[in-house]
C-alpha cells in the first residue's frame, strides 16, 4: 500500500462529518513544515452527532491498523493516505473508517 504521508495538516474526518486532530507523539520528522503523523499519534474527533436509536454515540476518537510497513519516525510506523482505521465512540463502539480528504501531495511512501 502506497500513499502520501499524513502530517498534523492532513484534513480527516470520521463517517458523521466530526473533525480530527492529531497530537503528534513525535514532531522531528516533518513533510511540508508539518510533523508526520504514526500509528502512536492520539487521534480525537469533534462535532460528531452520530447517534443510536435516540442514544449519542459519537466518535472520540480515531485507531489506525494499516500504517506504513516500510517508513518509521520516532520508532513509529508513519501513516499514508491510504492507511486503514477504525473511528471509535467513548464506549470503544467501532463506528466507521475515517475519511482523508487533503493531505501534502510531496512525499509519498509505502
Amino acid at each position: 500500500m502506497s500513499g502520501n504521508l499524513l502530517t498534523t495538516a492532513a484534513t480527516v474526518t470520521c463517517p458523521h462529518g466530526g473533525q480530527a486532530t492529531a497530537l503528534p507523539a513525535q514532531t522531528r520528522a516533518l513533510a511540508v513544515g508539518a510533523p508526520i503523523d504514526t500509528q502512536a499519534d492520539l487521534y480525537t474527533v469533534a462535532g460528531c452527532t452520530f447517534a443510536v436509536g435516540g442514544k449519542p454515540q459519537p466518535c472520540v476518537t480515531i485507531r489506525w491498523t494499516g500504517p506504513s510497513a516500510r517508513i518509521r519516525a520516532g520508532g513509529s510506523p508513519v501513516l499514508l493516505q491510504s492507511s486503514t482505521g477504525q473511528c471509535l465512540s467513548a464506549e470503544g463502539v467501532p463506528q466507521g473508517p475515517p475519511n482523508v480528504t487533503s493531505v501534502q501531495q510531496r512525499v509519498v511512501g509505502e
